[in-house]
């Protein structure tokens, strides 16, 4: 089973990095220009959401990393909520509490459930 659970560690998951939201009209979504400015309802000090796969499921303040940007963790959810993230939906009882460890039989079971869907 270590070898599934190999398998999906690999995997490649979108992550995204959300400065803000805002609703528009479509309208208005139509009538944007280069040089348009969209005023987010979060102030600039605020941290940023980390999705997987669009689900939250962390949060961070932006960094810069020599000439780009980064985000710096400062919180992120436990072992369930991020299988959860990446598509899962674990349903063993024997879940560690967050910040607790998981076994090797605990992470091959989650590993066989996130492969079988």
């Amino acid at each position: 089973m270590n070898n599934k659970l190999d398998t999906i560690l690999k995997l490649e998951v979108p992550l995204i990095v959300r400065v803000g939201r805002k609703t528009m009209r479509l309208q208005d979504v139509m009538s944007l220009v280069p040089g348009t400015i969209i005023e987010l309802a979060k102030s600039a000090d605020e941290e940023l959401d980390l999705l997987v796969n669009n689900v939250p499921m962390g949060q961070g303040a932006v960094v810069k990393v020599g000439e780009n940007f980064g985000i710096s963790i400062s919180f992120i959810g436990d072992v369930r909520s991020r299988i959860e993230a990446m598509g899962g939906a674990p349903q063993i009882a024997t879940m560690p509490e967050p910040g607790g460890e998981i076994s090797d039989d605990e992470a091959a079971a989650l590993a066989e459930q996130f492969l079988n869907g």
